[in-house]
């Protein structure tokens, strides 16, 4: 397992209720991080706050990540309380429902990439303006395999995926001059509570594809993000991180 060294340094995490999110979040606290846990559900919230037991290291908010100026806020709110923001994994999506392109509703397709994609907008800009005062500051976001390949029947969750991609490769070159670093990840699919979204026969379909012929671990996911969340991660930004298994050709 590997180890850095986060001793008051103060990191977001959204989807921090569940998921890759939390997983991230339990490595951090093991690293000495202060970390905000930003998820739109309070209940699983409040439990994933209670399973870390990170005491006066762990903050919460109850947040829809849509809201622009509710994240605005969000990160004053954490100004005003831990004095700096020097990372942010922005882990919170959804799949969307599983369907032809040709039948998808206009409501899921836009619920889809407001809470995959626009989301990323509103969390790196608010995020990155205290980086930028900073001067330091180490961004992860989380995009998937189906920005890359794109899935059938998943046209919305790849569509908005593949936008996390471009956004941060813009942001990566934005802030280039300074010591901030914006990358993003692709991983395959893991077995998280995302799975309870899909049919079954999506879950084979991704399996198929992965010449491991296996998921990632949430293990794997949670290592290269904080290798990415680290100052020792000086030199890359505005990259894209295969977790695929081999699956991804480029």
């Amino acid at each position: 397992m590997n180890s850095y060294d986060f001793k008051d340094r103060v990191v977001v995490v959204t989807g921090g209720a569940g998921g890759f999110g939390k997983a991230i979040a339990a490595r951090l606290l093991e690293s000495g991080a202060q970390v905000e846990l930003w998820d739109i559900n309070a209940e699983a919230l409040e439990a994933a706050n209670q399973e870390l037991a990170g005491g006066a290291r762990v903050g919460v908010c109850a947040i829809d990540l849509t809201d622009n100026g509710a994240v605005h806020a969000a990160v004053k709110e954490v100004m005003t309380r831990r004095g700096r923001i020097d990372g942010l994994v922005h882990s919170a999506g959804i799949t969307g429902p599983t369907m032809p392109l040709a039948d998808y509703p206009v409501a899921d397709w836009e619920r889809v990439i407001q809470t995959n994609l626009v989301s990323t907008f509103h969390v790196n800009q608010a995020v990155v303006k205290v980086m930028i005062a900073a001067g330091y500051g180490r961004i992860v976001n989380v995009a998937s395999i189906a920005a890359k390949e794109g899935n059938p029947n998943a046209s919305a969750y790849g569509a908005a995926k593949a936008g996390v991609l471009a956004l941060t490769k813009s942001l990566g070159k934005e802030t280039a001059t300074l010591d901030i670093a914006v990358n993003a990840i692709t991983p395959a699919a893991a077995r998280t509570k995302l799975f309870d979204q899909m049919p079954q026969s999506q879950i084979d379909y991704m399996l198929a594809k992965i010449p491991r012929g296996r998921f990632v671990e949430v293990d794997e996911v949670v290592s290269m993000t904080c290798w990415l969340l680290s100052q020792e991660n000086s030199c890359a930004t505005g990259a894209v991180f295969d977790l695929s298994a081999g699956r991804a050709t480029y």
